[in-house]
């Protein structure tokens, strides 16, 4: 048949919506390489100076951007940071002149120069920090782009995505939740996750089970982790829409896998989430289903070790949304077809 719709995987596997489910042709299948948020930092000037951290403002700072609190000698400085995935870089800290546009250049711009980085990076050149602490870029550029940007992140390699700094651009489409103000973390993104569903059926989750860490939403790690007993409760209704299929053994952090052999199709249920201010969300099928094997495909979600782990909204759920972060105004906004 003649496969439509949205590229699931970078082989021949096809998405095709339908009501509350995800018709699949399935041919020969290839896991595709997740990517991060990248910063290319112009590899052709890289003469920029370590800088010697003498005051406990600076140190502060960089222990706020970092959770870490560097170590200096002499004229230099080693930071270390580690995401919610445990992916994790550790290098110098320095500065130097930015330059985005020709228009758009920055002096002394601080940022970190990793020289031990473990994780899933793939080949990126390297992370452009988005948090909201003040050595952020969103931060450190905010007299020209007022805090504000947004990115749509594709659902295979051979697609496009984006990354808008400032209002410009921005769809008309897009709902906003408010930031959560629960949390007195100074970098992290925090939302109000009020519920889930799966093929269309709202699972019985208390919203609690959210609240007690809290949530964030990340653009640096790839899988959304979940509180185990909510990940438990959506990975045994996804079981039930699924029972046709025949189960798979658990591939690294995924415990809900299935066997594709010889299917010619398959019907996978609609995820979506519920955010504060009653914004639903959903989740395109690259980020519900993710093929790990030849044959073999597993539910794109995790479960953290405990209740009390922060749940992460990760960049794989995010896939052609467009996310929108109005960082000055207090709001997260998520819109459909971003890319």
């Amino acid at each position: 048949m003649s496969p439509k719709g949205q590229t699931l995987f970078a082989g021949h596997l096809y998405i095709i919506k339908g009501k509350n489910m995800y018709s699949t042709d399935v041919g020969e299948k290839k896991s595709i390489q997740l990517g991060l948020i990248i910063a290319y930092l112009g590899r052709k000037e890289f003469k920029w100076a370590l800088i010697h951290i003498s005051s406990g403002y600076v140190t502060n700072l960089l222990s706020a951007a970092t959770g870490v609190t560097p170590a200096c000698a002499k004229s230099t400085c080693v930071y270390g940071i580690e995401y919610g995935d445990k992916s994790f870089s550790v290098g110098f800290f320095g500065k130097d002149k930015l330059t985005i546009t020709s228009t758009d250049v920055f002096q002394d711009f601080l940022f970190g120069c990793g020289q031990d980085n473990l994780g899933l990076f793939g080949e990126t050149a390297g992370l452009l920090g988005l948090g909201r602490d003040p050595l952020s870029f969103v931060s450190q550029t905010a007299q020209k782009y007022g805090k504000y940007f947004s990115y749509c992140l594709p659902s295979t390699s051979s697609q496009t995505g984006h990354l808008t700094l400032g209002k410009n651009g921005v769809s008309g489409n897009v709902i906003f939740t408010p930031f959560s103000t629960t949390s007195q973390e100074a970098s992290l993104y925090f939302v109000d996750i009020v519920s889930i569903s799966v093929g269309g059926q709202q699972l019985p989750i208390e919203q609690s089970v959210f609240t007690t860490a809290g949530s964030i939403i990340d653009s640096g790690t790839v899988i959304t982790r979940l509180p185990p007993s909510a990940y438990s409760t959506m990975s045994a209704e996804f079981q039930k829409q699924m029972a046709e299929y025949p189960s798979a053994p658990a591939v690294s952090i995924f415990d809900t896998c299935y066997d594709l052999s010889g299917r010619e199709s398959i019907n996978i249920p609609t995820v979506s989430f519920t955010f504060g201010g009653d914004v639903r969300v959903d989740l395109d099928p690259s980020g519900i289903f993710i093929a790990v094997g030849e044959s073999t495909a597993c539910l794109a979600f995790a479960g953290n070790n405990d209740d009390g782990d922060v749940t992460i909204f990760g960049n794989t759920q995010q896939k052609t949304l467009e996310v929108v972060y109005d960082v000055a105004g207090g709001n997260l906004g998520f819109g459909p077809g971003g890319c």
